[in-house]
């Protein structure tokens, strides 16, 4: 299908941007990489009647490291995030979460900003920035704000951004004990279960834990029962295991299709958990 008619300009910086979606009245969209809008105009579910291209603003792509924390620019390519030095160094698992993303194509042009704006419900950036309790940092006419992950994706397909809002990038203190494990479709690679976790360790004890799902149920989650499982415990294979029994109980919204069923999909959340805490042991 081909989309409908629309006009097509290049922001210059952040606040061209806000404007021109404030003066799109609701009927504009930002267009970066555009591995996700593109298709939903193609298919017609999306119709905006102005795409602002926000891919070469200056200063919205890049990875840097600014008073212990780690900065990315919302522009910045999967492949930059899978490549960067300073996140091989310093925060590993952020780096091998970007690699398992689709293909080169898709990470030589899809976005982290884009890939968070649109909040796939098997996108694999949620469940590590839930486990790195990373901040969305936004900004809209009325100034900036940043919004801790966990707030951030609230629904299908829903996060916490305003229409007439950009997202600038993200926010974390690095984590080397932390990891990413997938169970994947084959064609897309999308993440049929997919879980991040990052441990806090003192002495040989978690003092605390932040587990991360995506790929199971309607929008990314902590599994917050996993994390009291772990936090205040030894690090240990018996705490891990007993910890990772007990992923994905209650969760009452697990998506089924042609990939997986529910009952499938809850075991896996337990496989793949401790996967992903063993992965990120390893790291400590």
């Amino acid at each position: 299908m081909i989309p409908t008619t629309f006009d097509y300009a290049r922001a210059t910086s952040i606040d061209d941007a806000i404007a021109r979606l404030t003066t799109g009245g609701g009927s504009a969209k930002l267009l970066a990489g555009g591995h996700s809008l593109v298709p939903l105009m193609k298919l017609r579910l999306s119709e905006p009647s102005l795409l602002i291209d926000i891919a070469r603003i200056p200063g919205l792509s890049g990875i840097r490291e600014k008073g212990g924390k780690i900065e990315i620019g919302a522009a910045t390519v999967h492949h930059e995030v899978a490549a960067s030095a300073l996140l091989h160094d310093k925060c590993p698992a952020l780096a091998d979460t970007a690699a398992t993303i689709g293909d080169p194509q898709v990470r030589n042009r899809g976005t982290l900003g884009g890939s968070l704006a649109h909040a796939d419900p098997a996108a694999d950036y949620p469940a590590m920035l839930l486990a790195l309790d990373a901040e969305v940092h936004l900004k809209g006419p009325g100034g900036w704000r940043a919004v801790k992950a966990s707030e951030f994706f609230q629904a299908l397909f829903t996060v916490d951004l305003r229409p007439d809002e950009i997202i600038a990038g993200v926010q974390f203190t690095p984590q080397r004990a932390a990891a990413y494990a997938k169970l994947h479709q084959r064609a897309s690679h999308f993440a049929i279960v997919g879980v991040g976790a990052s441990l806090e360790v003192s002495g040989g004890t978690m003092t605390a834990a932040r587990v991360g799902l995506t790929g199971a149920s309607s929008h990314a989650i902590r599994l917050t029962n996993v994390e009291a499982a772990l936090a205040g415990k030894p690090l240990s294979d018996a705490t891990i295991a007993a910890a990772a029994a007990v992923a994905g109980d209650g969760l009452d919204d697990l998506n089924a299709d042609i990939h997986a069923s529910a009952a499938y999909r809850r075991q896996m959340v337990k496989v793949f958990t401790k996967r992903a805490l063993e992965a990120a042991r390893a790291r400590t």
